[in-house]
């Protein structure tokens, strides 16, 4: 619900990079290559992403996976085993490579670490919603289904029929799925909540008009054609309940404080340092 998300592209960077190193059972073994294991650690690298989870891909990804990680394995074997790891560019290459993922592992967990040791308080969070209450504002919503029509004519047959229905939700449903020629109509042309100004003006201003269980009695004329639409649900305008976005609130105000403090440790370090640019 908090709106200004555009808090963090330093720290929020290594906090990906920090729960792909934290966050792997590195114990797991997938498979093995002549007594080397392939690990979730090993699986992680191929991934990427930390928030894609291994186990829960299906098994047929899974298996390709794993055997793009046996063909890497068995072709850096081969590779070890030759000449290369003798050459002066390997050596080098190495040296520099190791430096690197000391530097990165190094602070992916002071980044760790610094996150927390930020503690934020529920007077804190409180005093964040208090103070911005507009952040929190949540528009009307409406819960609809419609049925999209070439003609008028056709739209207005629809509007009989349901007219002289006896379950109108159901004959609704139905006819959508089979007299629709939008792309909702396979599902009972079932749009799911949105607010008004997601919809073209036509069709707002005819749902905000209409109760819940009640459908349009004249054709709604858009850009698409013609609706009949009925609304399933509605919710009020209002303010978001406190208890609903506090864990928001808090993350929101932890990232922020970590911003703060990066930057300022990130400030003494270079008044320290000596930076040339080539």
């Amino acid at each position: 619900m908090i709106k200004n998300k555009t808090i963090i592209s330093f720290t929020a960077a290594f906090a990906l990079t920090t729960s792909s190193v934290f966050a792997i059972d590195e114990a797991k073994v997938y498979a093995s290559v002549n007594g080397s294991d392939i690990t979730a650690t090993d699986v992680s690298v191929v991934l990427k992403d930390p928030r894609i989870k291994f186990d829960t891909l299906p098994k047929k990804e899974q298996k390709l996976i794993i055997d793009q990680l046996i063909d890497k394995k068995l072709l850096a074997n081969k590779a070890l085993n030759s000449d290369i790891s003798n050459s002066k560019v390997f050596k080098d290459t190495l040296a520099k490579t190791i430096t690197i993922l000391k530097q990165d592992l190094a602070l992916q967990i002071w980044m760790q670490n610094k996150s927390k040791e930020i503690k934020i308080s529920v007077n804190e969070v409180q005093k964040y919603y208090d103070d911005n209450k507009v952040r929190f504002i949540k528009k009307e919503e409406f819960n609809a289904s419609h049925i999209l029509l070439k003609t008028k004519n056709e739209a207005n047959d629809i509007i009989d029929i349901l007219t002289k229905s006896k379950n109108i939700k159901n004959q609704f449903t139905s006819l959508a799925k089979s007299k629709s020629i939008g792309p909702s109509g396979k599902t009972g042309g079932e749009l799911g909540w949105f607010s008004s100004d997601k919809m073209v003006p036509e069709f707002s201003q005819a749902t905000s008009g209409l109760k819940v269980g009640q459908f349009t009695k004249t054709p709604v004329k858009t850009q698409f054609g013609f609706h009949v639409i009925y609304l399933n649900d509605k919710k009020e305008a209002g303010t978001v309940e406190f208890d609903k976005v506090k864990a928001d609130i808090r993350n929101f105000l932890g990232q922020t404080q970590l911003k703060t403090n990066i930057e300022s440790v990130i400030k003494a370090e270079k008044s320290k340092a000596k930076i040339t640019y080539k």
